[in-house]
This record gives structure tokens, C-alpha cells and sequence, in this order.
């Protein structure tokens, strides 16, 4: 992973302490096998007692990783910004490469013949890539609603789940957002709003809820008393919320994929899974005999 200097930056004594105990985090997580985000990387320095929950301290962080990227000693990809990416073509040096692109995106839907169709639903962009890792070992669709889901997508979510109820489907969704006073009435919205386009939909909320807050106890933010539904949830918990990125990736993926696998007959997803394998060692000879099939189809032509 690559650390390059561009410019020589003097640090105090402090910023390179914060700058150690950045890498130590990301260490830490890299190891098991994830990114973070800058705001995941505050959250964990937070938890840790090592800096006070407050903007300043998030910008404290923020110029220290800047200035420790261009003084080469953090790593370029260990902190990732999940909500700008490049979009560009595929590309391909033959057509046998073409097909070994194909053979790793082989797949048949493992949820085929299941009793439930599962959407997970995350109310921030950055933790996109969290739930994917989960999502993507499952089979299951996920989306990031960016705040409060726009009506163009909530009604084109409520055709997929009543055409999954139309072959018999039992539609779940799984919701995770912040535990502050928008982001525990955007599960709310979402089941009112599918429900008004005639969706049959259970929506199961799974973080971030008040045990999960008692238990993991992450660093909590005064609540944003300007927000139009604050009145109700101070009344209930007080003048403070937590965000989801505080969760540690580790808590946040064993949440969903617990979740999931309730909803799973696990051995019809294996048998899926057994036909894929078999699809891919198909692929992978046709790849592998490319040369044989292309002289093979040119002779045809010549005769």
C-alpha cells in the first residue's frame, strides 16, 4: 500500500501522535479485511477516548490526515471517500478475456425458489461499501438512500416488491440509519410511502436502536433540536443521538448478516451455489480453450 511523500510538513508534537494513532486504527481494521471512511476513522478515535466529539476535533482530524498523506505516512488507500467514484468502460485484451470477466460475474439468483425477497436499505452513502461486502456474499440488493429516499425511487422500489408478491414472495426490508430524530423517522417514511404505492412489505429496522446504543455505546452527539421531529424523540431519549458510522464495521456487518440469514433457507442457497460453480468451471474452459473455438468457428466459415 503506498505511502509517498509530496511535501515536507512539519507537524507538532501532538498532530504526529493523532497521525500514529490513525495508522494504528487503520492497521487494525486493514487486517480484517476493511476501509474506512475519515469519519469512521474520527468515530474510532473518539470511542477510544483519545480526542472529544466536537467539530473542531473532526476538523483536527481532517487536516492531520491530509497533512500526514502528503508527508508520506499514511497510506493513499487505507481512507476512502465513498461517495465520489470514476465511472469508465470495461476493457478487455481478447475475447478469452472477456469470458473469464464473464466466469466471475456468473451468477443465478440464490433467492429464486426462497420464500423471501430482502432489500438492505443504509441512509448514508459512506457506509455503502459496509453493507455490500454482506450483500454481495448473500445475493441480496442493497441501496443507499441518501437521507430521505426521492418519490422516483421509492415508487419504482414499490413495482420490484409487489412484482416479487405477485409470485409469491414474502418482501423484507432491511433499514439502517442514524439514531437521531430524521433517521429514526426515515424507516417510518419508507414503510408509509411503499405502503401508499400498495406494497405488501415488512420493514425491519436492525440499527441504529437504543440497546444497540446501551451496548456498543458509541460517542454520542447533541441532538439537532432544529430538526421539525426533534420535539418527539427528546421526549423519548433525551437531547442526544448517535450516528451509524460510530458502529465499528465489524458490529455493523454482524448485524446485517445475522439479519439476512434469518430469512435464509441455507440449503437452497447452497444448491444455487452448487449450479454457479459448475457454470463457472464451463466458462473457465471455454477461456481456456479459447484458441481451439475461435479456429474452430473460422473454419466453419472458410468451408
Amino acid at each position: 500500500m503506498p505511502k509517498i511523500k509530496y511535501k515536507e510538513i512539519k507537524m507538532r508534537k501532538d498532530t504526529r501522535a493523532l497521525v500514529t494513532q490513525v495508522n494504528e486504527i487503520i492497521s487494525e481494521y486493514q487486517s480484517q479485511g476493511y476501509s474506512l471512511t475519515l469519519r469512521q476513522v474520527y468515530y474510532q478515535l473518539v470511542a477510544r477516548g483519545l480526542i472529544p466529539n466536537n467539530d473542531k476535533s473532526y476538523r483536527v482530524v481532517g487536516n492531520a490526515v491530509n497533512d500526514g498523506r502528503l508527508a508520506g505516512l499514511i497510506d493513499w488507500h487505507a481512507i476512502e471517500d465513498r461517495t465520489r467514484r470514476i465511472r469508465t468502460l470495461s476493457h478487455w485484451n481478447s475475447p478469452a478475456g472477456i469470458i473469464v470477466s464473464a466466469m466471475h460475474s456468473y451468477y443465478m439468483d440464490h433467492w429464486e425458489g426462497q420464500e423471501y425477497y430482502v432489500e438492505i436499505w443504509v441512509e448514508k452513502d459512506a457506509l455503502i461499501s459496509i453493507v455490500e461486502t454482506v450483500a454481495q456474499k448473500w445475493d441480496v440488493p442493497c441501496f443507499s438512500c441518501r437521507g430521505y429516499t426521492s418519490q422516483s425511487e421509492m415508487w419504482a422500489a414499490a413495482q420490484r416488491f409487489t412484482n416479487k408478491t405477485e409470485v409469491g414472495k414474502n418482501n423484507i426490508l432491511i433499514h439502517l440509519g442514524d439514531h437521531d430524530p430524521s433517521g429514526i423517522d426515515m424507516t417510518r417514511d419508507i414503510e408509509d410511502r411503499l405502503r401508499f404505492f400498495g406494497t405488501s412489505i415488512e420493514v425491519n429496522r436492525i440499527a441504529l436502536n437504543r440497546d444497540q446504543v446501551d451496548a456498543y455505546k458509541p460517542p454520542p452527539n447533541p441532538a439537532k433540536i432544529t430538526d421539525s421531529r426533534a420535539r418527539d424523540y427528546i421526549k423519548t431519549h433525551g437531547k442526544v443521538s448517535w450516528e451509524l458510522d460510530a458502529l465499528r464495521p465489524d458490529v455493523l456487518e454482524g448485524l446485517i448478516e445475522g439479519t439476512v440469514l434469518e430469512y435464509l433457507d441455507m440449503a437452497l442457497f447452497e444448491e444455487v451455489e452448487t449450479a454457479i460453480q459448475f457454470g463457472k468451471k464451463q466458462l473457465q474452459s471455454l477461456s481456456d480453450n479459447w484458441d481451439k473455438v475461435s479456429q474452430y468457428k473460422f473454419m466453419k466459415e472458410v468451408k
